[in-house]
């Protein structure tokens, strides 16, 4: 018997333009991927490739690994032809080219669906150090929030500084005050000193309460905070439920920005001795 899943509808087209390279690995052409993300013209699509290829960087990957720039010729006319530029894109750079894209396009959210959860994403994700890790997930954590925020705001909320810690009191049981206290560090450092676990759970609260306020068209300051209240406490219980360590718990780290450094610096070392 045969298990191989099969992709069916739209989720088929991402599969159909897949191609493998002379050592068997799979890419995307973003000429080829520009239709199905919903886009029309190249120069709108170049700079949610732009903001994808920035978003590599900041998760401490090499971008020439992700985003390869080649040449190509394309018809323009019966007779005429020029060369435009296109990218290879492996699986990481679909992800995140989904990620940056226009979330209002349908196709963007099936695209998101693909590239993150019936693809390598995970395999790619494991395949980090515990300090790439942590930096790709920071990276989303702060794509999510001005999401969110942008959410919240067209949800009519406008004292966000009560939204934003009712999401901390639902998922840490705790005020934010109160959780840097917890940790021992400065005011507006906790995503900034969060291990990757600690941010996952913050990532996860974020994206569900994004969703829930647009799916029940959420309106109203006090509406929004319960709902961003609810969704962290749903967070909190299941991370209850599986035996996990609740993120109040868990060890305050190295500052990211210090990380950063860090990795550059490693990056700098390994160059001068090649």
């Amino acid at each position: 018997m045969n298990n191989k899943i099969i992709p069916q509808g739209p989720h088929k087209n991402f599969e159909n333009i897949k191609k493998l390279d002379a050592n068997g690995v799979e890419y995307w052409e973003a000429r080829e991927l520009m239709p199905l993300l919903g886009y029309t013209e190249w120069r709108n699509f170049q700079e949610v490739i732009g903001k994808a290829a920035r978003a590599c960087i900041n998760s401490g990957q090499a971008i020439d690994d992700h985003f390869v720039s080649i040449n190509k010729i394309v018809k323009i006319g019966l007779d005429s032809r020029r060369q435009v530029v296109d990218y290879q894109l492996d699986r990481l750079a679909c992800y995140l080219i989904a990620q940056n894209g226009d979330s209002n396009k349908p196709q963007i959210a099936l695209a998101q669906t693909y590239f993150a959860v019936q693809t390598r994403k995970q395999e790619i994700f494991e395949q980090m150090d515990d300090s790439q890790k942590r930096l790709f997930v920071r990276g989303e954590v702060s794509l999510h929030n001005k999401k969110l925020f942008s959410t919240a705001k067209q949800s009519g909320v406008s004292n966000f500084g009560l939204f934003n810690d009712a999401g901390y009191k639902g998922l840490y049981g705790m005020s934010l005050s109160d959780i840097e206290e917890l940790k021992n560090i400065k005011k507006g450092e906790l995503l900034d000193r969060a291990g990757a676990t600690e941010l996952a759970a913050n990532l996860f609260r974020i994206t569900q309460t994004d969703d829930k306020l647009k799916k029940d068209k959420v309106r109203g300051d006090q509406a929004a905070r319960s709902t961003h209240f609810m969704v962290g406490g749903k967070v909190r219980q299941t991370i209850k439920d599986i035996g996990g360590v609740l993120p109040e718990h868990l060890l305050a780290e190295k500052h990211i920005k210090e990380l950063k450094k860090d990795i550059k610096n490693i990056a700098r070392k390994k160059k001068l001795k090649s």
